[in-house]
C-alpha cells in the first residue's frame, strides 16, 4: 500500500550509518559471483557518456535487465582514461563486456575550438569561392554587427579543376585532371591532412568526383579524401560543400580518437564484438562506420538523453516531454513530441550549415560547474565552466571561482559528507568563503549570493527551454519536464514553476540518464537522394524504385554490422514544398504502397500545424527522398531498480527563497513504487540530488521513475 514518507524523531535519532555502496539504487556487485564451488561470470551491456566534468557509466546485467550507474571525473587530456576507469569499476577483474557504446564530444570540441585537421578543398573551375562567399542567408537580419561565419577552409587552400557536370547529370565538359597537380605539389608544403572534393551536381552524377579521388589517392596515399556525394548526396551546392569540408576537418581527429580508444580497451571488448558510437541522428554505429563517416558523431554526446526520453515516453504513456540535461558544463534541452524526439535534416554549428540528420538539441553553457563572475557591476553565471580540473571550489582540487555546485552546497541542497555516494567529500566552508568574496561587491553574504547564482542560472535555462517551445509556437505547459544530469533534478522544480509546467519526471539513474538512453537505441543509417518533381507529375512506381535502391544500400550497410533478417526495418520520408517556395517539410510515409492523395493531404496538414495556414490549391514539389535503415539490437527488458538497504530519514537546514527551513533528507532507493514524499525534502542518490520545495509532492511510478507535482496543480 502506498506510503507517505516523513521523518520521525526516532528515525532521525537512529544514527547516520554508512550505507552499502550503491549505484543508482542498484548495489554494485563483483562481475564474477560464486554459486557453490562454481564462479559465475556476469555479462554486462555498458554505455559511457563523456562530459566536460564527469564521465557517466551505465551498466545492464544481460541476464536480469537490471541497470546501475556510476560517475568518474573526466580526463580531458585523454577521454579514454575515464572510460576505462569506469568500466574497470563495473567489471572488476573477471567481468564480461557483452556490448559497449559511448557518446563522444571529440569531434564537436575540435570544431568549436577550431582544432581540427588542415584541409584543402577541390571544386569546379570558376567556382573557387563557392564556399567562401557562402549563402545569402543572414544569421541576424537586423544586426549591423553580424559577420559571416569563418570558413574552415580559406580561399588560399581552395583548388579548382576543369570539367563540368550539368544539372541533369550529363557531362558538359570533360575533366582536366592535370589541374590537380598544383594541389599535389602544394600538399607537401602545406601539410594537408585531408582533402574535401565538392563538384557541381555530383549528387546526380558522381563520375567526376570519383575520378578526382582516384587521381589524388594514387599520388597522395596518406591524405584522407572526402567526397561530397558520399557525405551528402543532396542538392544545394554551398550546404553540400560545407558538409563535405566539415567531415574532412573532423575525419583525422575522430579516427585517431576511435583508434586510440579501441587500442586502450584491448581485450575488454567482447570477442567478435565491436566498439559502438552514438550518432547525431539518435542511432548507434560501429567504430568502423564512425571512422568512415566521422561527421555523424558530431552531436553523439548530448543525443543519448533525447533517446532516453523516447523510451521514457513509451514506458510512462506521456507522449510530450521537454528533456533537460544539466551536467557540469552545459545545459541541453530537447523535445519528445507524440513519443518521438524532435529531429531535423539539417543543422548549423558555428554558423556553418550541415546536411545531416540530427536530433534537435539546444545547448547553452549552464551547468553545475558554471562559474559565477562579475562584469560591469552585474553578476554573471557561465558560460565558462570549472570542468573537472580544477572543478568547483568545494572539490578542493584548486578551484577558486565559485560555481553553481558551490551555491547549491552552501544552500544545503547537497550533502557534502556523502556526495556521489560517499566517493567525495565537499568543503562547504571553502565554497562559502568564495561566495562571500564575490558577494562583498554586492553587499550580500554567502547564502544571499548563492541564491542569486541559482536564480540567474535558472533564468538562463528557462530561456533555453522557451527557445525550443514558445519561439516555435509550442506551449510548454502541455508537456512534462524530464530533468536529468548530475545537476538537473536540483533545479527542476524551479524551472517548472518559471514555465508553469505542472509535472516533473526525474527518471531512473538521472545523473547518468544520457548514458542510459544509449542502451535503449538501435543501429541506424540514413540515406537520401535528390528526386525533384511536381507531385502531380511523378508516378508512384518511380518513387518506389528510388526507395528500393536506397533499401538495398541500407541492407548492405546493416549486413556489414552483422544485422540481417527480421532485425532490419526501414522508415521512409519525402521532402515537400509548395511551388515557388525555398524550404521544405519532411513527411513520413506509411508502410506499404504509396497513397499519393494521402501523402499530399499529410503535407497540407503538417504545413498548417507548422505555420498556421496552408494552400491546398497550390501545386506541390518533392525535393528529396529519405530512408532510415534500422537494425534492432538484442537487449533485455529494463528491470526496475532493486530495493536495497538505505539510510534512515534525516534532516538538515536548507534555504528556500532566502529562508532556511528544516528539511527531510531521504534516500531514493528507500522509496517504494506508489510511495509519496511531501516537500520540503531532499531526495539523494549516487549520481544526483533532487530538490523538492515546499508545496511539491514526489511519487515513485512504474519503472522506478519519480514524478514531482505541485500540490496546487495536482
Amino acid at each position: 500500500m502506498p506510503r507517505c514518507l516523513r521523518p520521525t524523531p526516532s528515525s532521525l535519532a537512529s544514527g547516520n550509518s554508512k550505507p552499502d555502496h550503491q549505484t543508482c539504487g542498484v548495489r554494485i556487485v563483483h562481475a564474477a559471483t560464486r554459486q557453490g564451488s562454481e564462479i559465475v561470470t556476469i555479462s554486462y551491456r555498458v554505455s559511457a557518456d563523456i562530459g566536460g566534468t564527469f564521465t557517466d557509466i551505465v551498466y545492464q546485467d544481460v541476464a536480469t535487465g537490471r541497470c546501475g550507474a556510476t560517475k568518474v571525473l573526466s580526463t580531458p587530456e585523454n577521454p579514454a582514461l575515464a572510460v576505462l576507469k569506469g568500466i574497470d569499476q563495473v567489471l572488476g577483474d573477471d567481468g564480461e563486456l557483452a556490448f559497449f557504446v559511448h557518446g563522444t564530444t571529440v569531434g564537436l570540441n575540435a570544431l568549436l575550438t577550431r582544432r581540427g585537421s588542415k584541409v584543402a578543398l577541390v571544386t569546379n573551375e570558376n567556382f573557387r569561392d563557392i564556399y567562401t562567399i557562402q549563402g545569402n542567408d543572414r544569421g541576424e537580419i537586423f544586426s549591423i554587427r553580424w559577420n559571416k561565419p569563418e570558413p574552415l577552409v580559406t580561399l588560399e587552400h581552395t583548388y579548382t579543376v576543369g570539367g563540368r557536370i550539368a544539372a541533369d547529370g550529363s557531362e558538359l565538359a570533360p575533366l582536366r585532371l592535370s589541374d590537380l597537380d598544383a594541389l599535389v605539389e602544394a600538399c607537401t608544403r602545406e601539410r594537408y591532412e585531408a582533402i574535401a572534393i565538392s563538384l557541381l551536381f555530383s549528387f546526380n552524377n558522381p563520375a567526376h568526383e570519383l575520378a578526382v579521388r582516384d587521381y589524388l589517392v594514387e599520388r597522395l596515399p596518406d591524405v584522407q579524401i572526402v567526397l561530397s556525394h558520399h557525405v551528402s548526396p543532396e542538392w544545394r551546392e554551398f550546404e553540400r560543400t560545407s558538409t563535405a569540408v566539415t567531415d574532412a576537418y573532423l575525419a583525422p581527429v575522430v579516427r585517431r580518437y576511435i583508434s586510440t580508444l579501441q587500442g586502450e580497451m584491448g581485450d575488454r571488448l567482447p570477442e567478435g564484438g565491436a566498439l559502438h558510437v552514438m550518432e547525431s541522428n539518435g542511432g548507434v554505429m560501429t567504430a568502423a562506420a564512425a571512422s568512415a563517416t566521422p561527421l555523424q558523431t558530431l552531436l553523439s554526446g548530448p543525443v543519448g538523453g533525447a533517446i532516453g526520453g523516447k523510451a521514457l515516453a513509451a514506458k510512462t504513456g506521456r507522449g510530450n516531454l521537454i528533456c533537460v540535461d544539466m551536467g557540469g558544463t552545459s545545459f541541453d534541452a530537447s523535445l519528445v513530441v507524440d513519443g518521438l524526439p524532435s529531429a531535423s535534416n539539417e543543422a548549423k554549428l558555428e554558423g556553418l550549415p550541415l546536411q545531416m540528420s540530427v536530433v534537435d538539441i539546444h545547448v547553452i553553457g549552464a551547468g553545475g560547474g558554471s562559474i559565477a563572475w562579475q562584469e560591469a557591476g552585474a553578476l554573471r553565471v557561465g558560460p565558462q565552466s570549472a570542468g573537472s580540473n580544477p572543478g568547483p571550489v568545494c572539490y578542493g582540487l584548486g578551484g577558486t571561482d565559485p560555481v553553481v555546485s558551490d551555491a547549491n552546497l552552501v544552500l544545503g541542497r547537497l550533502d557534502g559528507a556523502n556526495f556521489s555516494g560517499g566517493e567525495m567529500t565537499l568543503d562547504r566552508d571553502a565554497a562559502a568563503d568564495a561566495l562571500s568574496r564575490l558577494g562583498a561587491d554586492f553587499g550580500m553574504n554567502a547564502e544571499q549570493m548563492a541564491q542569486g547564482v541559482i536564480d540567474i542560472v535558472n533564468a538562463k535555462m528557462a530561456d533555453a527551454i522557451r527557445t525550443i517551445t514558445i519561439q516555435r509556437g509550442i506551449d510548454p505547459r502541455e508537456f512534462s519536464l524530464v530533468a536529468f544530469g548530475g545537476a538537473g533534478p536540483s533545479q527542476a522544480a524551479a524551472l517548472a514553476e518559471e514555465l508553469e509546467i505542472s509535472e516533473v519526471i526525474v527518471p531512473v539513474h538521472p545523473g547518468a540518464f544520457s548514458a542510459w538512453g544509449m542502451l535503449q537505441t538501435d543501429v541506424r543509417h540514413d540515406f537520401k537522394e535528390t528526386l525533384y518533381s511536381f507531385w502531380d507529375m511523378i508516378e508512384a512506381e518511380t518513387i518506389d524504385s528510388a526507395f528500393a535502391a536506397l533499401r538495398e544500400r541500407g541492407r548492405a550497410y546493416l549486413a556489414e554490422e552483422g544485422i540481417t533478417g527480421d532485425r532490419v526495418a526501414f522508415e521512409r520520408a519525402i521532402d515537400f514544398r509548395y511551388h515557388g517556395q525555398e524550404y521544405v517539410l519532411t513527411i513520413a510515409l506509411d508502410d506499404g504502397p504509396i497513397d499519393m492523395d494521402k501523402v499530399r493531404a499529410d503535407f497540407d496538414a503538417a504545413y498548417q500545424r507548422q505555420y498556421g495556414h496552408n494552400s491546398p490549391e497550390n501545386r506541390v514539389e518533392m525535393a528529396n527522398i529519405r530512408l532510415a535503415a534500422l537494425g534492432r539490437l538484442e537487449r533485455p527488458e529494463n528491470a526496475p531498480p532493486e530495493r536495497v538497504t538505505s539510510r534512515p530519514p534525516r534532516e538538515r537546514e536548507v534555504w528556500f527563497a532566502g529562508t532556511p527551513q528544516t528539511t527531510a533528507v531521504l534516500d531514493r532507493n528507500g522509496i517504494g513504487e506508489g510511495d509519496s514524499v511531501s516537500g520540503p525534502a531532499i531526495i539523494e542518490e549516487v549520481t544526483s540530488t533532487t530538490l523538492l520545495p515546499p508545496g511539491w509532492t514526489a511519487r515513485l511510478i512504474e519503472g522506478g521513475h519519480m514524478t514531482l507535482t505541485r500540490e496546487d496543480a495536482a
